[in-house]
Formats: structure tokens, sequence, C-alpha cells
């Protein structure tokens, strides 16, 4: 498996409509919502192909928020975990890079809090909610 990540682009936007779309539950963010106007994130492809992507939200601390991680739905290849893992694994590094010695998360996919805690990532097991307002 030859994984690639990279920063994300405007021109990556409408894929990720597309997957937040495509997947049940999900709602699609605003570029408003998202880091950089929605380019403040990582892609995860594989031959040229995307497939997974989590955006990074820097603070004026050490710690940064990975959020929105999100993959390709048609994307059937059985090495999907490898490429969150992939992900989360370079977006550690691109933190370290980046001065942050601390990242967090929120979650409710239980597939994803699972990778998570394969990669060391202490996860509280008491539920929270995310809480939000559209103050416009």
């Amino acid at each position: 498996m030859k994984l690639n990540i990279r920063k994300i682009t405007d021109n990556d936007w409408d894929t990720l409509v597309s997957w937040w779309n495509a997947w049940p539950e999900w709602t699609n963010p605003s570029k408003g919502f998202l880091p950089d106007n929605g380019t403040g994130g990582l892609m995860v492809e594989k031959n040229n192909k995307p497939i997974v992507a989590g955006f990074l939200y820097f603070t004026n601390s050490e710690a940064v928020l990975l959020e929105w991680i999100i993959s390709d739905p048609e994307y059937r290849d059985k090495d999907r975990k490898q490429a969150i893992e992939y992900l989360i694994n370079g977006a550690e590094m691109f933190c370290k890079n980046n001065n942050k010695n601390y990242m967090f998360t929120i979650g409710r996919n239980m597939s994803l809090i699972n990778i998570h805690k394969k990669l060391n990532w202490t996860v509280d097991e008491k539920p929270s909610y995310e809480i939000t307002k559209n103050i416009e």
C-alpha cells in the first residue's frame, strides 16, 4: 500500500462535500467553520486518489484540535483503517513540526475511537456532547 499525505487545497472542497453528504448522519460544515476556510487540514491519497481527510485547528496554546475526519464512502479497500491511522500519525508529526505538544479530538464513531486507542490516545469513556451555536 502506497499512501501519500498532503495539505488540503481549495480543489478538494467538492470532494469533501460529496463525502460528508454521502455518509449518513453527517452534516457538511461550512468553509467558515473549518480552519483556513476549508484548507487547514491533511488529505491522504492512494495512487493519487483522495481517500481520507481531517482538519487541524491550531490554537494559541500548545494544543491542536484534530477534527472532521472523513473518508470516501465508496472506498472499499481493506486498508481504510490504515489510511486513517496514516492521517492521524501524519497529523501528529505535522503538529510536532509546528512546536505543538498536545492534540485532542471529539468523536462518537467507535471505529475511529478504536483507531485512536490503538495509536495510544487517551479516550475518556464518559460521553460528552458537542455544543455549538451559529451566531450570525
